[in-house]
């Protein structure tokens, strides 16, 4: 993830959001309250959305008559719409942010963060500890620089991480090319097979995991 975050609070204005967002090239920002609590977060589909409803407000306002003055005003228009359009597209980010946030704890695998961006359609997660306080951003670019690690870096933390833990008399060989790993060898157990490849399949940097397995 990373620890440098820019966020808002909730009261953070509509052009505030708009000039942090170009400022940093990020796509959506924390609203944090208190001692930086996530209570929610504001993106630029957000934005986009409370423009859409003012416009929306301002059409229904002008074929319901209303007087420019009572619009002014923030007074109702005919069958109930509000002339407010400012305030019914969102002023600030407590009123423009989605809430509750979708959020994902420090200790989360790449993939868990990865499945929740997916089922959630959002492209980045705020990293709140165990109350809710802001502790990082993970991005869909954060979890993309994983693949950047070498194939040399992948197989020895295949060996020292997953491999030594097997009960094995004679070592696996380890491959990897383009960040596939191969194994080879043999194994007491063909029950291992699963359990070693998912093993495998969770070092970061792992493209894919191909066996090459015997097995008694």
């Amino acid at each position: 993830m990373t620890h440098t975050v820019v966020a808002v609070g909730r009261e953070a204005s509509f052009k505030e959001i708009v000039e942090l967002l170009a400022q940093w090239k990020v796509s959506a920002l924390p609203v944090l309250a208190g001692e930086g609590r996530v209570i929610g977060v504001v993106s630029e589909a957000d934005l986009l959305r409370a423009e859409e409803l003012r416009d929306a407000d301002d059409e229904a306002t002008a074929r319901a008559g209303v007087p420019p003055d009572r619009v002014a005003a923030g007074g109702p228009t005919a069958g109930g719409l509000t002339t407010d359009g400012l305030t019914a597209g969102g002023l600030t980010a407590g009123e423009l942010m989605s809430t509750p946030a979708v959020t994902v704890h420090p200790d989360a695998t790449l993939p868990e963060a990865a499945r929740i961006m997916a089922r959630r359609r959002v492209k980045r997660l705020p990293v709140v500890d165990r109350i809710g306080l802001l502790q990082g951003v993970v991005s869909r670019g954060d979890l993309l620089k994983v693949f950047l690690r070498s194939d040399e870096e992948i197989a020895d933390e295949v060996r020292r991480s997953v491999l030594i833990q097997l009960p094995v008399t004679t070592p696996l060989t380890v491959g990897v090319a383009g960040g596939v790993v191969t194994l080879g060898g043999s194994l007491p157990d063909r029950c291992l097979v699963p359990v070693l490849t998912r093993a495998v399949r969770a070092v970061e940097g792992v493209v894919d995991v191909r066996t090459e397995l015997v097995h008694r």
